[in-house]
């Protein structure tokens, strides 16, 4: 479990494809505070750790996680948003975030406000009810605001120390993110649908 707050940024090292599966190599100064088969999500996605070097470890992508989310789209050089798993004991300064990626979305549009930034994604499919205006979404594994959400676009606010801080600062427009839509909107929708059925 995850709570959306980006604690570095990593550097691809190495890629390696071994069959279907995509072995990712990363350069990064959390990985003194790793151990072997802990969770680290990368641009939000939850990964296994399978070695660990002096400057960097590695994590192994299944076909399934590179087929619905940007893994697939890495190279050597890219920058990643790192996040690693919660403690009980933290403070849960985003929100639950579960490392599990719905689908990507595309940047359509990148506003400077007076201080901040806009940005406004789109994607395919429009899942009803699981982004409402107010509501939480996870993108490439930052825990953010929904600021307005309409059909299958919504925009989020992003203040200077996010921007810094993250990828967003390398976002352009098409660029190609991760999302994972809030666990508790999922949960309601798929019981909604169930209800739905049985009145049937």
């Amino acid at each position: 479990m995850f709570t959306g707050i980006i604690q570095s940024i990593g550097k691809v090292e190495k890629l390696q494809q071994e069959g279907s599966n995509l072995h990712i190599t990363i350069d990064s100064p959390l990985s003194t505070e790793l151990k072997i088969d802990q969770s680290v999500a990368h641009n939000g996605v939850c990964l296994t750790v399978v070695e660990i070097e002096e400057h960097g470890y590695t994590v192994t992508a299944i076909d399934e996680t590179l087929q619905i989310t940007n893994l697939s789209t890495l190279t050597e050089g890219a920058l990643v948003n790192l996040e690693l798993a919660m403690k009980n004991e933290m403070r849960l300064d985003g929100h639950l975030v579960q490392g599990h990626v719905d689908q990507t979305a595309v940047c359509k549009q990148i506003e400077q406000k007076d201080g901040s930034w806009e940005f406004i994604f789109e994607f395919d499919q429009y899942p009803k009810f699981l982004l409402v205006n107010k509501g939480s979404v996870c993108i490439d594994g930052v825990s953010l605001t929904v600021v307005n959400a309409v059909q299958n676009r919504f925009s989020v606010a992003i203040i200077p120390y996010t921007f810094e801080h993250t990828i967003f600062k390398n976002y352009k427009i098409g660029s190609v993110v991760n999302i994972e839509f809030d666990i508790i909107g999922k949960y309601v929708q798929r019981h909604m649908e169930h209800y739905k059925n049985s009145l049937q």
